[in-house]
């Protein structure tokens, strides 16, 4: 109240004129645009069992009713609770301060939430000359779980432990998450999942590959893959194009393996510019499962068959390798066996 913009109802609650802050200077609307005629300014209306100057108007404290029972709390105007939106304005300014980059939040939440937040925190006017409350405001898309909006009525969502427990793993429920833009609807499924499990194994084949071949020695990043994403990502964090990105890499990159054209150094090189990538994404490295020792030394059995020509029993050792769920893949380092 101390700058005139809020001010008291005759029950008690706190309101916040938007005609107030607008006089001086503020300008509600900065998210939407709002038609204020429509929305009776200056009319007398009751609105939340509150009265209130004017429907724009929005609450910073609301009086204490019957129906709050024992949540209210005392306050220079008497016994009731915060608004709304207050909680928001005071949590994010005690620990970010009262100006910062980025703001996150569902797109149901863009009027009045938002919209009202940054009214509240700029109308306080403790930002530094020139300043916003919040620089950029990202607002996600809702989340569909098989095609139905989430909801808990309905039973239809999943715990990281239920997905967990259906073989899914981290990385794979991770790549999901981050597969499409965060302004378009993400419908999650399982099928979205197995599709996730496929991307990731092309992925990961293609790292094994240049980490068999690349050089010990540390490699300054490839700048191609690093470029190209970091654009994407520039346009509004547009992931779908990044991942285009890098599973356009991952088709070349194979291109240049299968034809001996890319260098140990230039392995090293692609290494580092994924890894500078996935400091990004966060997904990680799969996990590497050793075979048995019993199929190794098959392995090696079927090497020395191979070696004295007996291409025969060679053969049915690879037979017997893949009817036990692996496979045999011929690197620069030599025969080493892969799980199917």
């Amino acid at each position: 109240m101390i700058r005139g913009i809020a001010y008291q109802a005759p029950v008690g609650s706190v309101y916040f004129s938007i005609e107030k802050y607008q006089a001086g200077g503020g300008r509600y609307g900065q998210l939407v645009n709002l038609n204020f005629d429509q929305m009776r300014r200056g009319a007398r209306v009751a609105s939340d069992e509150y009265t209130k100057d004017s429907l724009a108007d929005f609450a910073l404290w609301k009086a204490r009713a019957p129906q709050d029972g024992a949540v209210f709390w005392p306050s220079p105007w008497g016994e009731g609770r915060p608004g709304w939106h207050i909680e928001c304005s005071a949590m994010s300014m005690q620990f970010l301060g009262p100006s910062f980059d980025l703001h996150l939040g569902g797109e149901d939440l863009i009027f009045p939430h938002h919209e009202d937040e940054i009214a509240q925190s700029e109308g306080a006017a403790l930002q530094p000359p020139g300043r916003r409350f919040v620089k950029y405001w990202l607002h996600a898309a809702h989340l569909l779980v098989e095609g139905r909006k989430m909801s808990k009525s309905l039973g239809n969502f999943f715990t990281l432990r239920d997905l967990l427990n259906k073989g899914f793993t981290g990385r794979e429920i991770r790549y999901s998450l981050l597969a499409a833009h965060y302004r378009e609807t993400l419908n999650f499924t399982q099928d979205g999942l197995q599709s996730a499990r496929v991307a990731l194994e092309r992925l990961d084949e293609c790292l094994a590959k240049l980490r068999e071949l690349a050089s010990p020695a540390a490699a300054e990043p490839d700048p191609g893959l690093i470029a190209k994403v970091s654009a994407a990502l520039d346009e509004d964090l547009n992931l779908s194009a990044a991942w285009g990105a890098v599973f356009d890499w991952v088709r070349e990159t194979n291109r240049l393996l299968a034809a001996n054209e890319l260098s140990a150094s230039q392995a090293a090189a692609a290494l580092a510019a994924w890894q500078k990538i996935d400091d990004v994404f966060g997904l990680g490295s799969k996990g590497e499962t050793e075979a048995p020792p019993e199929l190794l030394a098959l392995l090696e059995a079927r090497q020395a068959a191979r070696k004295e020509k007996d291409f025969k029993r060679a053969d049915a050792m690879r037979q017997e390798l893949k009817a036990k769920g692996w496979l045999i893949e011929d690197t620069p380092k030599g025969a080493r066996l892969k799980r199917i």
